[in-house]
């Protein structure tokens, strides 16, 4: 396995040392072999192990200390890990990740006293201010505890304006799974983020088996070799990911009657599906993937806003109505099924404080169409 180059820190050794080791001890109970580590005085850490199938795999670990200290103005119930490598408080973290995927990405916290790891999206975090802290729940860590896993929503404790963000948390023994999640994960949105955690860590049966498929007997390759197929290849995955949505959307919308010329968009950018309902001038819209968790009432919840935002422009993160025509939420992190929900942009609530801009926190309530057939008549003229 070849190294990258990535951003080094020097780091105290004997504080950084307990973190390693966690993770090769977590690495070794899950059967792996250790071929390779870092010296704990320089982070990132840095592992190369042979798992049990004899496949070789490279972990780049940005790990911290987590605690539940009470600490002064903050809940009784907090845990919390700081992000902070040498001494400048103005300096940026880097979460950098290798191009050819051979390497994973984790950042995490560790809670060497509870045997738990609980990490979070490297991509969202990507270039995270030093010496701030990411903050999370006593009953999350209990829940870790006491399944072996858990992942939630971290939505207490956001910013106004960021995007949702799902946190994974894994005791020690599932440390191996978790860097096979992370593998998977990059680039997913929060709510199949959630949902992957859930399928993967939660059922044994799919750490190891290989997926009998026609696909899979036509390359001569197992299932899981081509997921790894996938993951390696950053446009490809791009497209899988992106496509897969956007392919039941578009199948779907092409079945309405009175919809012509369906057909998807493949340009940066661009709203994902157009068409014409009767004749109609073209439609646009664009497809948004739901949260795992719904509201308390059990209605499905979108995080409607783009990952970055310009700098000059910090609204720039959030839709414009004009943007497109039509909102069609995607259920399947929910229900497991391609099924979508469909609404007008102009009926959409607007920013608090970014004047001719669409609110970010949506609920997919009952205003929102089963049949798209509702919001074409309400846009489409000829």
């Amino acid at each position: 396995m070849l190294e990258f180059d990535y951003k080094k820190w020097g780091v105290q050794k004997a504080s950084k040392a307990p973190l390693l080791d966690f993770l090769i001890e977590g690495l070794k109970a899950s059967g792996c072999t250790i071929l390779w580590a870092s010296d704990a005085s320089q982070a990132p850490f840095f592992i190369v192990f042979e798992n049990q199938l004899g496949e070789r795999h490279g972990v780049l670990a940005y790990a911290f200390l987590a605690n539940s200290k009470l600490t002064k103005n903050r809940p009784a119930d907090e845990h919390r890990f700081q992000i902070k490598y040498g001494s400048d408080a103005k300096a940026i973290l880097p979460l950098e990740r290798d191009p050819s995927q051979l390497i994973t990405t984790i950042f995490v916290g560790i809670d060497l006293e509870r045997g738990v790891m609980v990490g979070a999206d490297p991509v969202l975090h990507d270039g995270t201010k030093m010496f701030i802290s990411l903050e999370f729940k006593r009953a999350k860590v209990e829940a870790v505890v006491r399944h072996g896993w858990h992942a939630w929503e971290r939505d207490s404790s956001r910013r106004e304006g960021e995007p949702v963000e799902v946190l994974v948390g894994v005791r020690q023994r599932r440390v191996a799974d978790f860097v096979r999640f992370e593998r998977l994960a990059v680039g997913l949105d929060a709510g199949h983020r959630q949902l992957l955690a859930e399928q993967l860590l939660g059922n044994p049966a799919l750490r190891t088996t290989v997926v009998p498929h026609t696909l899979a007997k036509e390359l001569e390759l197992s299932g899981d070799a081509i997921l790894d197929l996938i993951q390696g290849a950053r446009r490809l995955k791009m497209a899988v990911r992106g496509w897969v949505a956007e392919h039941h959307l578009e199948a779907m919308l092409a079945k309405v009657e009175g919809v012509e010329e369906c057909r998807r968009l493949d340009e940066e950018g661009q709203p994902d599906v157009s068409l014409r309902y009767r004749g109609s001038r073209p439609l646009f819209i664009e497809c948004k993937n739901a949260l795992r968790m719904v509201a308390k009432d059990g209605t499905p919840r979108v995080d409607f806003q783009r990952t970055r935002a310009s700098k000059s422009d910090p609204c720039s993160r959030y839709y414009r109505p004009d943007d497109f025509n039509i909102l069609a939420a995607c259920l399947h992190s929910i229900t497991e099924k391609w099924e979508f929900r469909f609404i007008v942009t102009s009926d959409l609530p607007n920013h608090k404080s970014c004047a001719g801009r669409i609110q970010s926190n949506l609920r997919v309530g009952p205003e929102w169409a089963v049949n798209p057939v509702n919001v074409f008549r309400a846009v489409a003229t000829p």
